[in-house]
């Protein structure tokens, strides 16, 4: 039997154009609020997959999201979301497109199709049985992705594939399959809507998850995010305030001195 790509099947809605913007606006509404259940029923898959990869991370090991598309730019947008909101180094979350980082504009032509360049793109990294390799692609069946996922699997890395079709090539592929069927799309195919709203919560709840495991959030707070404007600078000292009990301008120059909210409690209980 043929895989169908739910994915892609004809919208519930037709003559989109006739509506009136309320009426766009309202249905688009809506179909989101299908997407949070769709995650929802992937916990565990979620759950199996992070608990994974924090003891390998533990030795060493990296993250890495690759996708093309749409997918490929949602997984380079959580990678890069992880220095600044952790304190982690860029090495340690890494997303890889398709065509490289001229994708993150502009469409690459026929970069998606080809199965081996996204292992390719892995190696130059140095990949390695200690790291984490998630595919994420909508339709389930990039060939950039299930060849890298398939690649990368049979090299002892931990692989993972985010989808919205169910037993899509990407399932078969990974060792855990995340699978977000959220349904056809309010514009038939573009699974930069809920397809896209579903892997960018799918990224966050890993990494955050992760990130927390690791020590890198302590109570309900970014302890290690990097003081990269006068915003976080003003948050990290408000944390100090209320941790420490020290003055606002005291609280300020010691997290300045130290350079995170982390380091400045280490030193202070230290002394």
């Amino acid at each position: 039997m043929a895989f169908v790509k739910i994915s892609e099947q004809p919208s519930l809605y037709d003559n989109l154009e006739q509506k009136s913007v309320h009426e766009i606006l309202t249905e688009i509404n809506a179909e989101d609020h299908k997407v949070a259940d769709a995650v929802q029923r992937a916990i565990p898959q979620i759950e199996q997959l992070v608990t994974r990869i924090v003891p390998r991370m533990k030795r060493g090991g990296r993250i890495f999201y690759i996708g093309a598309g749409t997918s490929g730019r949602l997984g380079v947008l959580d990678a890069s979301e992880v220095p600044p909101t952790f304190g982690m180094e860029p090495t340690w979350v890494i997303g890889i497109i398709a065509g490289g980082d001229r994708a993150l504009r502009n469409p690459v032509e026929n970069a998606e199709d080809d199965t081996a360049q996204g292992w390719n793109d892995l190696l130059a990294h140095g990949v390695n049985e200690r790291d984490t390799v998630i595919g994420i692609a909508a339709s389930g069946t990039t060939p950039y992705v299930v060849g890298a996922l398939k690649q990368a699997r049979a090299a002892g890395c931990l692989t993972a594939a985010i989808t919205s079709n169910p037993g899509a090539p990407v399932c078969e592929a990974a060792e855990i399959p995340i699978e977000v069927v959220v349904g056809p799309e309010y514009v038939t195919g573009s699974s930069r809507m809920k397809s896209g709203s579903g892997q960018k919560m799918v990224c966050n709840m890993i990494t955050t998850s992760v990130m927390i495991r690791l020590g890198r959030v302590k109570g309900n707070k970014m302890v290690n995010m990097q003081l990269t404007n006068a915003k976080l600078i003003d948050r990290g000292t408000r944390m100090l305030v209320e941790e420490l009990d020290l003055p606002y301008e005291e609280a300020r120059r010691l997290l300045l001195l130290h350079g995170s909210v982390q380091a400045a409690i280490d030193s202070y209980v230290e002394y």
